[in-house]
């Protein structure tokens, strides 16, 4: 690899480290071993087809085997060696997929050579290559990282639970609720949001039906073969769903799904750090700083939030990058174009960027711890935020202006607590009723968000 500092990307450059648990899914080394997989499963699915003469021994088997589960940088070297330059054995094919075709040749005896991609158009190959690696690189990379983040939120929401806290609306100070029922929100949120990330990945749907997707060359050389039952099985072994009918190419409409739901998960994680971000602010949430970190390059005192803006802007990149993949990859012009080629080459880019996004709002929370004395002033320097409590009592017991009242007191005016006191007294109610206006506080005006808290 280059020095990461001559990198074009930051994704191989600045966060390369960060990056790197996605390399065994979304480099070209990954690709191309995963070519091989498919070329070596699909062989051996041939020879257990009872109408071709295509026979391996276990032996052999192992050993096709071995060209993938073996696979290392030399393998993928030699595969765009082929590709590109040539060999002793092999001109240059310029095309990624017959040098893979060539490289399972090394592996197998002469004469099964003529079985290898038998039948088979590249996109039969590509498609299920692809999502070989888009599935474990959502579901054993990005999926935990997502979960981490669910169970940060969980545990605040539980352990502050009780922690009262000024809410805003429209920016405006607003009925109370408790830090961990806010965070509880986002934790409920992200969890629902998983879910259909997981789903989607356990739904990529695979196609193994030629040129045209109709069997042809398949159908021609053994018609009596129910070559859709055939494809179906040898999808389903791969662990992918299948798909029919299709042109020459999936119509990639699983994956458009797939990145939809990342893009959803993401829009609720830019949503957490702007929030974060705005009691990061407010002085609501301290951040534990780093003695070896510079937080300003002149302001000595200051910590800055970066990991909230770091990940807001890699989400937001990444969100940028699904759009665009989830819009283009279902189109195609009629059969087939090599555009969509292209493109998938970049959806590995779009999960480092998510996977950035994950990892620094992790940071970011393992940073934070709830300013519980700024919290309660706030509270107690807005007295006016119970006067949806005292209109609601007043016209619980008939008030009919209950709603006026309060809003003449308090509309555009600086109270305190005594004057709503003194608004009590004057009251045409009983005197349970003032006692229990009197007992209102902005604190305690939490309803039961400690409940929805630990409830999450």
């Amino acid at each position: 690899m280059p020095d990461p500092l001559d990198a074009v990307s930051p994704l191989d450059g600045r966060y390369a480290s960060r990056t790197a648990p996605l390399a065994d899914y979304a480099s070209e080394a990954a690709l191309i071993r995963a070519r091989v997989r498919v070329e070596v499963e699909y062989l051996c699915a041939l020879a257990d087809c009872e109408a071709t003469p295509l026979e391996l021994s276990d032996a052999e088997r192992a050993t096709l085997r071995d060209a993938y589960e073996a696979f290392d940088d030399d393998s993928a070297r030699l595969v765009k060696r082929i590709e590109t330059k040539g060999t002793e054995t092999y001109a240059a094919t310029n095309h990624d997929v017959k040098a893979v075709e060539y490289f399972v040749r090394e592996h197998a005896p002469e004469r099964v050579h003529q079985w290898i991609h038998f039948a088979l158009t590249s996109e039969d190959v590509n498609n299920l290559a692809y999502r070989l690696l888009f599935k474990p690189a959502v579901t054993d990379v990005l999926v935990p990282e997502l979960r981490a983040i669910r169970d940060d939120l969980v545990e605040f929401a539980h352990e502050h639970a009780d922690t009262p806290m000024l809410a805003r609306t429209h920016g405006q100070p607003a009925t109370p609720t408790t830090f961990g029922k806010e965070m509880a929100v986002y934790a409920a949120r992200l969890g629902r949001k998983l879910a259909d990330v997981e789903a989607a990945a356990d739904g990529l749907a695979g196609k193994l039906a030629g040129a045209s997707g109709d069997y042809a060359a398949h159908h021609v050389a053994y018609p009596d073969v129910d070559w859709r039952a055939f494809s179906r099985d040898f999808v389903a072994s791969l662990g992918l769903d299948h798909v029919e009918p299709t042109t020459q190419v999936n119509p990639s409409d699983d994956v458009a799904a797939l990145f939809g739901a990342l893009r959803e998960t993401n829009t609720v994680l830019l949503d957490l750090d702007k929030d974060v971000w705005t009691y990061v602010s407010q002085r609501y949430l301290g951040q534990e700083a780093a003695k070896s970190e510079t937080g300003s390059s002149t302001m000595p005192h200051k910590v800055n939030p970066i990991d909230f803006e770091n990940s807001e802007g890699n989400l937001s990149k990444a969100n940028s990058d699904l759009a665009f993949l989830a819009d283009y990859l279902p189109t195609s012009r009629l059969q087939r174009d090599l555009s969509d080629s292209t493109v998938k080459r970049n959806v590995g880019a779009a999960f480092a960027y998510c996977l950035l996004g994950y990892v620094k709002l992790q940071d970011g929370l393992a940073k934070v711890v709830p300013n519980e004395q700024v919290m309660r002033e706030d509270l107690e320097e807005t007295p006016e935020i119970i006067g949806e409590a005292v209109q609601t009592i007043l016209r619980r017991e008939g008030d009919t202006e209950a709603y006026e009242r309060v809003k003449d007191l308090t509309r555009g005016e600086r109270v305190t607590l005594a004057d709503f006191r003194a608004l009590f007294d004057d009251l045409d109610v009983s005197p349970d009723v003032r006692e229990e206006l009197r007992a209102l506080t902005p604190t305690g005006y939490t309803g039961v968000a400690a409940d929805l808290a630990r409830d999450v």
